[in-house]
């Protein structure tokens, strides 16, 4: 008994020494990016939504981490915020009145996102003859199973409903629901969907009901509603190290989240917090570590801008409103990485993705020999689901950092207790010495990479852009064109819009999804671009 306690012993001192000579230099780095990550994964920021108080909360609590580490502010302010389309609302002044009762909106009614303003529009509405008059009354499900669906496009159906409506002389349309959905409608003020040409609104199920479907006689329906613009402010957080030298290098993280899942890009039915402490605390904190090192290791011969990002969720709109508020670009940028996701790195398959190898011939060197901590998952393309895609545009050398989707992405479950923080500490390692090694190098040269795919290719030809997708000014405008593709081919540039294609005008991305649906391989047409705001037509095959 006694041998077996002191073996016991013996085993336990030795897996401490062990554990010890793992995690003596990453010690104190665990401890920091547990603390940071705690926090900016905690319920008290509600998931970090951009705009919130929750995402002012986390800027807040970064700038003050930049200035303990005595990391001086960029441009006179650690918070930079940058406003931003955020969707559309319904006007305080909208009524729908059924006879003589006012109903609650949007709980009870309320227009589609697609909607025309209704001007003070009334109509009669008479059992069996519902698609007839001024206002026509459409029962949204068909079928039974749709109104149990939880991922029915309702909104879709309705766009294409109404689209034969149209045609058949509609002047404003009203969906009900007659069934009593599991899932009903909501106002989705997001919403791609173009503007139709003439008002429509939805019913919920119990005012149908009472005040439509027990009255033989019909009723009067008024409509009054006016759609605005939303617009919002994000913040981004920026420090930096001033060296006077002629280039800088940007190191970046994305730190807003979902929220309670409000804008519709949630994995999950549940309205609960989504904490995001992968997606993105884990980049977040990773970038305050970086900055330390980089402060205290007084690397000089470059600057070092660190970058703090929201609106990532969202559509990249930090990064973006960064690169052109602040006018950055390739002539005083060395390059730029960014780091999405890096806390759960697999304890069995070492996995880490290095984005953006072909964006210069200097990361080649990086990832030609074997690493004993990782596997490295090479992907060459600039462009991809995040923030360092906004320098890839202005021809920057970008890197990006990722340790893999897992179950909890996109979820309220993304918590801080399921972080590898030993994992993230020698990712971390590793950046940084990329990084010390660059800065004994000459600026890196930047090289564009073939995309095969850009944006959402869904038709059976493609045009060869990557969309704009939160421009909203009335067309599409282009982000990116590829190399080889249609659009290359037709002289159309990064920053033209695009508002005709064929004979469909474009007015978003809506239309110009139909333009292409209708396009043939092979087909020769004109597309018409606003460049410096004057009409170009161009002449494509696909």
């Amino acid at each position: 008994m006694i041998r077996r306690v002191l073996h016991l012993c013996m085993l336990v001192c030795f897996v401490a020494v062990v554990s010890d000579a793992q995690t003596k230099t990453d010690r104190k780095t665990i401890k920091r990016l547990t603390t940071d990550i705690s926090y900016l994964a905690s319920d008290a920021l509600e998931g970090r939504r951009t705009g919130s108080s929750g995402e002012q909360k986390a800027a807040d609590y970064i700038a003050t981490r930049y200035k303990k580490l005595k990391i001086a502010p960029y441009k006179g302010d650690y918070k930079l915020p940058f406003k931003f389309f955020y969707g559309k609302e319904i006007s305080d002044h909208a009524f729908f009145k059924i006879g003589n009762v006012s109903l609650l909106i949007p709980q009870q009614a309320f227009p589609l996102p697609f909607s025309q303003n209704a001007k003070n529009i009334s109509g009669e509405v008479l059992p069996d003859v519902w698609e007839h008059g001024n206002i026509w009354l459409m029962n949204l499900y068909s079928e039974k199973e749709d109104a149990n669906d939880a991922h029915f496009d309702y909104e879709k159906a309705m766009f294409d409903r109404v689209k034969d409506a149209l045609k058949k002389g509609a002047k404003a349309v009203v969906f009900y629901d007659g069934v009593g959905a599991k899932y009903p409608p909501k106002f989705n003020p997001h919403s791609e969907l173009e503007t139709m040409d003439i008002p429509v609104a939805f019913l919920s199920h119990d005012v149908f009901d009472s005040l439509i479907n027990n009255h033989p006689d019909g009723v009067k329906i008024d409509l009054n509603f006016e759609l605005n613009k939303s617009e919002r402010t994000g913040t981004n957080v920026a420090a930096w190290i001033d060296n006077k030298a002629p280039y800088t290098v940007i190191l970046g993280a994305h730190f807003d989240h979902l929220g309670y899942g409000e804008d519709g890009n949630s994995l999950s039915l549940s309205k609960e917090i989504h904490n995001g402490a992968d997606d993105n605390a884990s980049g977040s904190a990773g970038l305050l570590e970086l900055a330390a090192r980089i402060k205290k290791q007084r690397l000089r011969n470059y600057n070092y801008l660190f970058v703090n990002f929201s609106g990532e969720e969202l559509g990249l709109l930090g990064s973006k409103a960064f690169v052109k508020d602040y006018q950055i670009d390739s002539n005083h940028t060395a390059y730029m990485i960014n780091m999405d996701m890096i806390g759960r790195l697999n304890d069995s398959t070492h996995a880490l993705t290095v984005g953006g190898i072909g964006t210069s011939p200097a990361w080649s060197t990086f990832v030609s020999s074997p690493n004993k901590d990782f596997k490295i998952v090479i992907d060459s393309s600039g462009v991809g689901p995040s923030d360092h895609t906004s320098f890839y545009h202005v021809g920057i050398p970008v890197l990006f950092f990722f340790t893999g989707i897992h179950h909890d992405y996109h979820k309220p479950s993304d918590d801080a207790d399921k972080i590898n923080y030993l994992g993230e500490a020698k990712v971390l390692d590793y950046v940084y010495s990329i990084v010390s090694v660059m800065d004994t190098r000459l600026k890196p040269k930047f090289t564009p990479t073939r995309q095969t795919t850009v944006g959402k290719v869904r038709f059976k030809v493609t045009l060869g852009i990557m969309p704009d997708y939160s421009f909203q000014e009335g067309g599409v405008r282009v982000d990116d064109v590829a190399d080889d593709k249609p659009a290359k081919k037709a002289g159309i540039k990064a920053g033209d819009i695009i508002i005709q294609l064929g004979d469909t005008k474009i007015l978003g991305m809506q239309s110009y999804m139909e333009a292409l649906g209708k396009a043939k391989s092979g087909q020769t047409t004109t597309v018409t671009v606003l460049r410096n705001g004057k009409p170009v037509k161009l002449k494509v095959t696909f």
